[in-house]
């Protein structure tokens, strides 16, 4: 027990070593060695306190590279803070009576093992800016790690343009259970779609899982595309998901992708789902 409890307090300051070592560098490559102490020294050592630290500076971070002692330590920070969360195998998930391949899950997406995880993004597709939001983008970002920023300026850079809506891009999910992030923009309905807002919604479902099937996934969790501050409503937008997963797979049938995994954060979007899959 003594031992248990020495290996707990012993894992307990590596992690805050980690923690308070990722925001103490942002915190430098911001504002400055000194401005980094005081900051760092308002946490008063509280992992959690210096986490909103780590997290607000990466949120506001310019996609740049960093040192390798800075990866290794958030890596470690990132993946020990998604271990403790608790790591849900996408395979393990019990499939809908409506339809085998699917399955409709209630969890954070950044605990999600599965091949690939979806994000609903914008246009820029660097993520959320906004410290500390809590919208899906923010959070897969933040989990990632700063090197999925990174990854996406890339594409962009190479792109030369906004990402269209109802397309799609992927990446590596770096620190996530999951392996690939396909990242996709779903149409601004501001609570009232058009058709062509319909229709848009649809090709980001089709578009994720052409993206999923070229880097042979075998399993892709959804989030709720487009019924964030994007507006558009929840119950219609479910149904266009189903609708469109549904379809695809039908049309696809040779497909590596196997099992179509329906994200939901909160308990009315699991009341419309559960609806349409049962």
């Amino acid at each position: 027990m003594e031992r248990m409890g020495r290996m707990g307090r012993a894992e307990h300051a590596e992690r805050m070593g980690d923690t308070e070592y990722a925001a103490r560098c942002l915190a430098a490559e911001r504002h400055g060695e000194q401005e980094a102490e005081a900051l760092v020294a308002a946490c008063a050592g509280d992992e959690e306190a210096l986490f909103a630290l780590y997290r607000a500076l990466a949120n506001t971070r310019e996609p740049l590279p960093a040192s390798e002692k800075f990866f290794a330590a958030q890596d470690r920070m990132l993946r020990s803070r998604i271990e403790r969360a608790g790591v849900t195998d996408a395979a393990s998930l019990p499939r809908t009576p409506a339809d085998a391949r699917l399955s409709l899950w209630r969890g954070d997406i950044t605990t999600l093992k599965a091949d690939a995880i979806v994000n609903a993004a914008n246009s820029r597709m660097l993520g959320c800016w906004m410290p500390g939001h809590f919208c899906i983008d923010n959070a897969i970002h933040t989990f990632a790690g700063v090197q999925l920023r990174l990854a996406c300026a890339r594409i962009m850079d190479e792109q030369g343009h906004p990402e269209p809506t109802g397309m799609a891009k992927a990446t590596p999910a770096f620190n996530l259970p999951a392996q690939w992030v396909v990242h996709t923009v779903g149409p601004i309905a501001n609570g009232h779609p058009t058709d062509v807002d319909r229709a848009l919604l649809a090709n980001c479902y089709r578009s994720c899982l052409d993206a999923a099937d070229g880097l042979g996934c075998a399993s892709i969790a959804f989030c709720c595309i487009g019924t964030g501050v994007f507006g558009f409503p929840q119950r219609e937008a479910a149904g266009i998901a189903v609708c469109a997963v549904r379809e695809w797979l039908d049309a696809h049938p040779e497909s590596t992708v196997a099992h179509v995994v329906f994200d939901v954060f909160g308990s009315e979007d699991e009341g419309i789902y559960h609806g349409l899959l049962l």
